[in-house]
């Protein structure tokens, strides 16, 4: 995975295989066509929807070229980031989706996955082996109407492959970039369901925005968001959505982050330990798996030298699926997560102004 948003460090394990056999892959995909998108019969448009509306057909365009989707899917497979979040928020429970680690449950799902399935009262989708590439296998035996995989690292190989299963919409330009909201927007499109993503979003904003008014101490405040581990102190550039969240809140990045910027990535730079004092902010907000992480760096002389450790405008946001729910945001994660990260940041914030 790409190192764009923070679990990418980390690796995924396999959580649970299919234990029905299949029919082996390459003899199946040789007996379907390529991206066929639903029936061709006037008819299926013209059935109402659940919420009494016909299905609008939609071409979506992606970085392999383009997708119609001509009904409305039923039966749908996310693989990647975000994309089942959305399917969810949306009122469609994937049948199928890649299984996490970082953070998720042993079943390999996120917890604010969890309790969008037990307030739904729907079945857990079947949780696929992660990878470089699709498992393809369980992908068809999950018998997809369509395959999302808008925010994820396909190759133009792998989405070859996918379309002979079912419609596949890949990401739009560059793997594991899709900006959080056009996850959103894509999905909604595809579900047919254009509107309500749209409200989705108004509503996620209108939360964020009701702590920022909560918290007018916030406003202004300069902001560093960073990572530390043992290989390496990463720290975030503006076109992060992690730091595009901050914003939201009122903060405003640091002139430190532009100004050691080495543009290493799209969204974050390393550098050296000999530096770390030069990124100077109101507040730095730090992000650590676990209580035990955060005290080793909060003791390590390598950071001491850094003013916000030693003034206490570190604010420091633990637990893996809190860093998660952030890295990048998705329809279900940031509202999920927003307490948390606002409780870490009040104290720093406070300290900032005595």
């Amino acid at each position: 995975m790409s190192a764009n948003r923070l679990p990418h460090h980390l690796s995924r394990s396999p959580r649970r295989r299919l234990a029905r056999a299949v029919a082996p892959l390459a003899a199946v995909l040789l007996a379907l066509p390529l991206a066929a998108c639903g029936s061709d019969s006037d008819d299926a448009n013209d059935e109402p929807a659940q919420g009494g509306e016909a299905f609008e057909p939609v071409t979506v365009e992606h970085a392999f070229g383009s997708t119609e989707i001509s009904e409305r899917p039923e039966r749908v497979v996310t693989w990647g980031w975000g994309t089942p979040d959305a399917a969810i928020a949306l009122g469609v429970t994937p049948v199928a989706m890649e299984a996490l680690s970082y953070g998720a449950s042993e079943d390999g799902f996120m917890p604010w996955q969890e309790e969008a399935f037990e307030e739904a009262g729907d079945d857990k989708p079947t949780a696929l082996t992660p990878g470089e590439s699709p498992p393809f296998e369980e992908i068809l035996a999950a018998d997809p109407d369509v395959i999302l995989a808008n925010y994820s690292g396909i190759t133009e190989a792998d989405y070859e492959k996918l379309t002979k299963i079912a419609p596949t919409v890949a990401y739009p330009d560059e793997p594991w970039s899709t900006p959080w909201r056009d996850v959103i927007t894509t999905v909604g499109q595809v579900l047919g369901e254009a509107d309500q993503a749209e409200q989705l979003l108004s509503d996620i904003d209108a939360q964020v925005a009701a702590a920022a008014e909560e918290h007018p101490e916030f406003a202004g405040k300069t902001i560093a968001a960073v990572a530390i581990d043992p290989s390496a102190f990463y720290v975030y550039r503006g076109a992060d959505p992690r730091v595009q969240f901050l914003e939201d809140l009122g903060f405003t990045l640091a002139p430190s982050v532009d100004e050691l910027d080495t543009e290493e990535t799209s969204f974050y730079y390393t550098i050296s330990p000999e530096v770390v004092d030069q990124l100077t902010s109101d507040v730095l907000l730090s992000y650590v798996p676990n209580e035990e992480a955060a005290t080793t760096i909060a003791e390590d002389p390598t950071y001491q030298v850094m003013s916000q450790f030693q003034e206490d405008r570190v604010a420091t946001v633990v637990g893996e699926a809190v860093v998660s729910s952030v890295s990048p945001p998705t329809a279900l994660s940031l509202t999920w997560g927003l307490d948390a990260f606002v409780d870490a940041l009040v104290p720093a914030v406070e300290a900032a102004v005595q």
